[in-house]
């Protein structure tokens, strides 16, 4: 045991290094007046103030949150049936799917947040494909659209793979007893299936929401800069505007939002459970 103890020092010393640390200095500039300096700084909590008394800001963190929500039901309502389909198809068959599932994810988002920009801009195949079809030349880059579309591509696949874990974990004879008990497919899915995947739904809403809400490059890109989140607003108070002390404390304000709302995932999953913890 005191091995494995041991073991465990070079991860714990990352983590505080990797992890920790720059946590903390973000706290530390977010309530300090000019955090270009730790040896001297006053305490303050005017940035915070600053965030929550201005209606732009405000308006950016809705308008980011309901992109993220909006994005986590799109994915949902796309990747359930994909991960159904999965998880009953033959073993080597669901080996091929998931493969082909994952493998666009090997690709670095950025490179494949790009080539969406080449399929929706002017006289792109997208446009073509629309104009064959009759339905005109519709403006299609730098849009809220555009910007939906690659938050869907880039997250569909973490919505898909966690519910297909919890699809292919279920117990198959609870279906078949189901079905010996008179239960039409219907029913047994919602008494029976969906219930059992529920933990997959929570965990894919969670590494769906979770990014979407904070992501800077996709509305960056496919928004051309005039569709702008939280996260756009924090890369622009560090890079653009030079307010470490400001874009501190909006990240500290998503970092504990995302984190109220893991501790609420995490409470639906023990009351899942029945009360008890894994």
């Amino acid at each position: 045991m005191k091995r494995f103890s041991q073991l465990a020092i070079p991860y714990i010393a990352w983590a505080a290094l990797m992890l920790i640390l720059p946590m903390l200095l973000i706290a530390l500039y977010s309530v300090t007046e000019h955090g270009n300096s730790i040896v001297s700084f006053s305490l303050t909590f005017d940035h915070y103030k600053k965030f929550f008394t201005d209606p732009d800001f405000l308006l950016i963190l809705w308008r980011s949150l309901l992109i993220a929500a909006k994005t986590t039901v799109i994915c949902l309502a796309l990747g359930y049936p994909v991960a159904y389909f999965i998880a009953r198809s033959p073993e080597k068959l669901q080996n091929i799917l998931v493969l082909s599932i994952t493998l666009p994810t090997w690709i670095n988002a950025l490179v494949r947040t790009y080539a969406w920009i080449g399929i929706l801009s002017e006289g792109g195949p997208m446009q073509k494909l629309l104009s064959f079809i009759g339905l005109g030349n519709a403006e299609l880059l730098y849009t809220e659209g555009a910007v939906l579309l690659g938050m869907v591509y880039n997250f569909l696949p973490f919505m898909i793979l966690q519910i297909n874990t919890a699809l292919c974990k279920m117990d198959h004879s609870l279906l078949e007893a189901a079905a010996d008990l008179g239960a039409a497919p219907a029913k047994t899915f919602m008494r029976v299936t969906l219930p059992l995947s529920l933990p997959g739904v929570i965990n894919g809403i969670t590494l769906v929401f979770l990014p979407a809400v904070s992501s800077f490059f996709i509305p960056k890109l496919l928004g051309g800069g005039q569709y702008f989140l939280i996260g756009n607003l924090i890369e622009n108070q560090f890079i653009t505007v030079g307010e470490w002390n400001f874009g501190s404390a909006i990240s500290m304000i998503m970092a504990i939002c995302m984190m109220l709302l893991m501790m609420a995932v995490r409470e639906v999953e023990i009351h899942n459970n029945g009360g008890k913890e894994d």
